[in-house]
């Protein structure tokens, strides 16, 4: 099997990884520099570890997207793969939450993941790199309280399959559908919506493992689609 910097020269040219910061995001830099890779961030806040390169930006904000992928294309001669990790949720029924907040979700998950694609993709085509989308087991089965989300990550899956479809030949397309995780999404939400005492959940440490391997395919050898979650994921099938 060919190493993740021997397929379009990854040592160089860097993975860019969204939601950097923390989560999975920050795990997957952190396999992706492991493997011999050179990971760069996107997320609104400073990665806790300062030796990344990274750029801080909203990926709601699709113009401020663009030039952030701009500055990192320009700094490197180019984008060798990237990774969406960058995620957020607003729980509840419909009625209940506030109209921007659910659209921001949309903003975030959806449309900045499309924005971050769209701004990579000469850079992509030119290195035959790989893009690696993250959607979630919710982007597969519809639970209630979870709208924005569903809707944010259903859309995710959508534009992955069509964009392998389109992309076919020219970049690799791989679809990652994460289960639960043991990181710091749950954080702020109310009891209700927080996963159950004793529930068992994936290290992200594990999921960014799928990704650097999807990352280490040899050019026209593609995982479309992945699906990591812990054994006893509820979401799942």
């Amino acid at each position: 099997m060919q190493t993740i910097d021997a397929e379009g020269a990854l040592r160089t040219k860097p993975v860019l990884v969204t939601g950097a910061a923390s989560g999975l995001g920050a795990a997957v830099v952190a396999a992706a520099a492991r493997a011999g890779a050179l990971p760069v961030g996107l997320d609104v806040r400073e990665p806790p570890d300062g030796s990344v390169d990274h750029e801080i930006v909203d990926l709601a904000d699709r113009v401020a997207t663009e030039k952030a992928i701009d500055a990192i294309a320009g700094r490197y001669d180019g984008i060798g793969a990237v990774v969406t990790c960058a995620g957020i949720d607003a729980c509840g029924e419909l009625a209940d939450v506030d109209a921007d907040a659910w659209e921001r979700v949309i903003a975030v998950n959806l449309l900045g993941t499309v924005a971050v694609v769209r701004a990579a993709l000469p850079s992509l085509l030119e290195s035959r790199g790989r893009i690696v989308t993250v959607a979630s087991t919710l982007g597969l089965r519809a639970v209630p309280d979870a709208t924005a989300y569903c809707a944010s990550k259903f859309g995710v899956v959508g534009f992955t399959r069509a964009l392998a479809s389109e992309l076919a030949g020219r970049v690799g397309v791989t679809l990652l559908v994460p289960g639960g995780m043991q990181t710091g999404f749950f954080d702020d939400r109310p009891d209700k919506y927080k996963p159950p005492a004793g529930m068992v959940m994936n290290s992200p440490a594990l999921v960014a493992g799928a990704v650097v391997f999807a990352l280490q395919q040899p050019f026209g050898c593609e995982m479309r689609e992945m699906v990591v979650c812990p054994s006893g994921e509820t979401s799942w099938p």
